[in-house]
């Protein structure tokens, strides 16, 4: 049976989703979301055009027919702007399933939960579906679900920091919690960070700078695709017992 997850009703195969900044051009961006087989893509809809047709535009390349665009409000410092911004995104492609993401300063790039929650209410009420980025708490992973967030997306680490799953034991305990879908969403540096992810067994991972930065993006792209699914399937497996000492792999008894 093919294993699907479902957010907001919709249901995809890919459990990867890729962004669309940071890359030399429109057509390596298309290049990579194909060789990495991801279904949605995620939009910042105050850096990329996806509505000015005197320049360059992501739909030439990136059919939104075909792929689902995920608009976000990167570089959205408190809920009014983050509100606004989807509120345009609405207006210009009929978006209504969005990636919310309020930041708190520009150093860290860590979530403003406040602002972030108080966001979430208003674009729930305004019958937006937000899958919302936030920090790795449990508490305020659930807070956000009981305010409408359509899924939720802890950090793994800083935006673009590439440094892996920093708690493992906290966004396992999100992915206990929760009765949404779980994604993880920021540092992933690699495909054995996407693995991880997968394992702790949380439904997708979200990336972007990890494919844009490597030194080939399409076969980055390519190794996050195998890694989510191989990730995926261990999970689903179920992990041998961790032990303190050896075990032999062949029994002992009846050695000649």
């Amino acid at each position: 049976m093919t294993d699907t997850w479902s957010v907001a009703g919709r249901t995809f195969t890919s459990r990867l989703i890729v962004g669309t900044g940071k890359y030399k051009d429109f057509e390596q961006n298309a290049a990579a979301v194909e060789a990495s087989g991801a279904e949605i893509v995620t939009v910042a809809v105050r850096r990329v055009n996806v509505s000015d047709p005197t320049a360059p535009m992501l739909t030439d390349f990136i059919d939104p027919k075909k792929i689902t665009y995920l608009p976000n409000t990167a570089g959205c410092f408190n809920a009014d702007d983050a509100i606004r911004t989807l509120r345009l995104a609405r207006e210009a492609g009929g978006w209504d399933l969005v990636k919310l993401e309020v930041l708190g300063e520009a150093k860290t790039l860590y979530p403003n939960m406040r602002e972030t929650l108080e966001a979430t209410e208003v674009l729930a009420k305004e019958g937006f579906l937000p899958m919302v980025y936030c920090v790795d708490d449990p508490i305020a992973a659930k807070q956000l679900e009981d305010a409408g967030a359509v899924a939720v997306m802890p950090l793994g680490a800083p935006i673009g920091s590439g440094l892996g799953i920093q708690n493992r034991v906290t966004i396992r305990l999100i992915v206990e919690g929760a009765s949404v879908p779980v994604l993880v969403d920021a540092g992933v540096g690699t495909a054995s960070d996407a693995a991880v992810a997968m394992e702790l067994g949380c439904d997708g991972v979200l990336m972007n700078t990890a494919i844009a930065e490597a030194k080939d993006p399409i076969r980055m792209a390519r190794a996050m695709r195998l890694a989510v699914e191989g990730g995926r399937d261990a999970y689903l497996a179920g992990r041998m017992g961790q032990r303190r000492y050896a075990d032999p792999s062949s029994p002992l008894a009846g050695l000649i």
